[in-house]
């Protein structure tokens, strides 16, 4: 299984018809369960807002010296992340002859940051966003 993109003249989006595969997922129940969808999800991170704060209680499962559990937190993550990936808002194309505007935002665990653009769509200013990006904190980054 897997979603593909769809352009839409200056959008970017997922194909709305691969969407019921996703809500069909069943929630993970081994180690491997987890990396498939992980790495299923990765190629879509940059539609998903605050993609790193919904993953990270799953990404904790694939951590040397944690119990593979699906907690009530971890199976709600998962629920989180797979609406996530059903509701992304539609990507827009850069225009480079516009200004652009970043979004930043920081925790102590993540670094995120959301770039957008406003372009006129039907005589109307819109603003969209262009990509949705984040890192997880490092631990030298955490002692800080």
């Amino acid at each position: 299984m897997g979603l593909e993109h769809l352009v839409l003249g200056i959008s970017l989006g997922i194909e709305k018809n691969k969407i019921p595969e996703v809500l069909m997922k069943p929630i993970p129940h081994s180690e491997n369960n987890i990396q498939s969808f992980l790495g299923f999800s990765q190629y879509y991170r940059k539609h998903i807002k605050d993609f790193a704060s919904i993953a990270r209680a799953l990404y904790r499962l694939l951590d040397k010296y944690t119990v593979f559990e699906m907690t009530f937190d971890r199976v709600k993550a998962f629920e989180s992340w797979r609406q996530a990936l059903t509701t992304t808002p539609l990507l827009v194309m850069p225009d480079f002859k516009l200004p652009f505007k970043l979004y930043i935002d920081a925790s102590g665990d993540g670094l995120g940051a959301a770039l957008h653009q406003i372009q006129i769509t039907n005589e109307k200013p819109v603003e969209g966003p262009i990509c949705f990006i984040f890192r997880k904190i490092r631990p030298t980054e955490a002692r800080c």
